[in-house]
């Protein structure tokens, strides 16, 4: 069992999402087991709104993250790009533990279930070949479609599929984590947000904690306040941080 597997089989875990080498560093030199790309958070750095990265900038993003750092590393990849197997072989030859694969096309909307579960199965045939932990996700309460018997039923389709993590982003309280986590028996990722903790996120059975682009928002917004506070009233206050880079970036 590698590392990254045996993380799910523990006690619930945060695996915050990097957006580039320097926070996969800075995640790593605080502590925590492992680590997730972020497909919003990717884009922005590309001056892009999330969806707007391609396969290969992708794959590439994965690479640099994983030879960042000594943590497991879990790769957002959407839809896959196009068939779901390819992706995940390439993330695993460039060095992802694991990977998520969504149901949602922004092109055509959710997939039907039967196509759905095919992606999937394809999928978790791929990510044997190389031991790679698939978390499949349930996109529906982040498309407008925020249906939690759909949700399930989806989630379960895919377990019996094989896939080793469930997930459906957008999950609003301890209530829906633990309907979910209740219909399955493989560990749930919980998307979290301001309105949870995470230990009500663990009590209704959520194993592991991600956190999407919130992150990356956090560290956007602190230099937007800081840059309007220059525009606005010629203040470089907010300037004045003083952080331990020579320990995080060793």
């Amino acid at each position: 069992m590698t590392g990254f597997r045996a993380l799910h089989e523990g006690e619930a875990f945060v695996i915050p999402n990097a957006w580039d080498a320097g926070s996969a560093k800075v995640f790593e030199a605080l502590g925590f087991r492992a680590i997730a790309t972020t497909s919003s958070g990717f884009a922005f750095t590309l001056g892009r709104v999330d969806g707007g990265a391609g396969i290969d900038e992708v794959i590439e993003h994965v690479r640099v993250l994983a030879a960042a750092t000594s943590l497991p590393v879990s790769a957002d990849l959407e839809n896959g790009y196009g068939p779901p197997e390819v992706a995940i072989e390439r993330a695993a030859e460039v060095g992802a533990a694991g990977g998520s694969i969504e149901d949602y096309d922004p092109a055509t909307g959710l997939y039907e279930l039967s196509e759905a579960v095919e992606r999937v199965t394809a999928a978790v045939e791929a990510a044997r070949r190389f031991d790679f932990v698939l978390t499949a996700r349930a996109e529906n309460h982040i498309r407008d479609n925020p249906d939690l018997d759909d949700t399930i039923a989806r989630l379960v389709a895919y377990e019996a599929a094989g896939a080793d993590v469930l997930y459906a982003p957008g999950l609003r309280d301890g209530a829906e984590i633990r309907a979910v986590c209740e219909a399955l028996s493989r560990p749930v990722n919980v998307l979290a947000h301001r309105g949870l903790t995470m230990a009500e996120i663990a009590d209704a059975g959520g194993r592991r904690v991600s956190v999407g682009g919130g992150l990356t928002w956090v560290a956007v917004g602190a230099v937007v306040a800081a840059a309007e506070k220059i525009r606005d009233e010629g203040s470089f206050a907010d300037l004045g941080v003083s952080l331990p880079l020579g320990d995080w970036l060793q």
